[in-house]
């Protein structure tokens, strides 16, 4: 819980007074605003930290629905209640009920949250844009359900982008966090309590990724947690293995440097092969650099599809990697 409240008061810094935050979602949602759930907990903490500013915390969820379903009732559940902001949180049901032939074709998902966004716009709120988080704690990537999930988070992630709006990655904060805490390999009991809808410490985790959203400025995916007057380094410095042939060379370096071209959030790149006269390189033979305008840009990066495609190709070929993130003037 400690946690929690120091998210809370990063939230509070940044909340103006008459605030009203909806979070629409599904039945996750609708636990949420229950006891305990992370709607509450948002709320409870927000009121702890700063209850002059009359901040408003709703919740909007309603069990088994999809995307299109929220398109139905924006009108009736959001938009009558007049937010500033709206937390959409989608997308596990779009999935999971794929195994019954009820899921949500990919293009009628990406249309429906531009739709959702553009209509939330339209009113005069703010969105933030989640992405779905797990159906399965494995972290071995045995969870049947696993692929057809990271695709559906990768188009709410492009989206995120193209409508220009603060993403929250909670499929990636989920994936890092069972990672390093689900070393059993379980399928449920760290952050879920059925594979999917969140147990005690899901809520508080959940509410605590809410809480440092809400604290974002701005509500552009590229701005939402940046730093004024400065860029983002992502240098990377590889040494290749010695039965590495020219031609898989060559194709590795054009591999990186295509990532431009496929990944919009990338403001800049740069690389080069290694000059020094000092013999320190201790092998290590090429740079890349790669600039974000944000943290959550680079976060966006990492788990990012042409990315990961990246490195399945050239993963096989490096004996080891240094990677060095630092703030700088753009």
């Amino acid at each position: 819980m400690t946690a929690l409240l120091l998210s809370a008061g990063l939230a509070t810094a940044e909340l103006k007074k008459g605030v009203r935050v909806v979070f629409l979602g599904d039945s996750i949602t609708e636990a949420g605003a229950g006891p305990g759930g992370y709607v509450t907990l948002v709320r409870e903490a927000i009121d702890k930290g700063h209850k002059d500013l009359g901040v408003e915390v709703l919740g909007a969820g309603i069990s088994g629905n999809k995307v299109p379903d929220l398109e139905k009732r924006l009108e009736r559940d959001v938009l009558a209640k007049k937010p500033t902001v709206v937390v959409i949180y989608i997308g596990i049901n779009d999935v999971w009920h794929s195994t019954s032939g009820n899921g949500t074709p990919k293009d009628v998902y990406s249309k429906g949250l531009a739709s959702l966004i553009e209509r939330i716009h339209k009113a005069g709120a703010r969105v933030i844009l989640c992405t779905a988080t797990v159906i399965g704690e494995k972290t071995d990537g045995s969870n049947p359900l696993d692929k057809m999930l990271d695709e559906y988070c990768e188009i709410s992630r492009g989206v995120a982008v193209k409508e220009k709006v603060q993403l929250l990655d909670l499929r990636k904060a989920f994936l890092d966090h069972l990672r390093k805490y689900n070393k059993g390999n379980m399928d449920k009991g760290i952050l879920t309590s059925d594979t999917v809808h969140l147990s005690a410490e899901g809520n508080k985790f959940v509410a605590a990724q809410m809480l440092a959203a809400l604290a974002a400025p701005g509500a552009s995916a590229e701005k939402s947690v940046g730093k004024a007057g400065k860029v983002l380094r992502h240098c990377v410095l590889v040494k290749f293995k010695a039965d590495v042939t020219p031609e898989q060379l060559k194709e590795s370096e054009n591999a990186f440097r295509s990532l431009k071209s496929k990944i919009e959030l990338i403001k800049d790149f740069e690389w080069g092969t290694d000059v020094s006269v000092e013999g320190k390189a201790e092998g290590f033979t090429h740079c890349f650099l790669v600039t974000f305008a944000s943290d959550k840009d680079r976060d966006t990066y990492l788990p990012h599809a042409a990315h990961k495609e990246f490195v399945t190709l050239v993963g096989p070929r490096i004996e080891k990697v240094l990677v060095v993130d630092y703030w700088t003037k753009d």
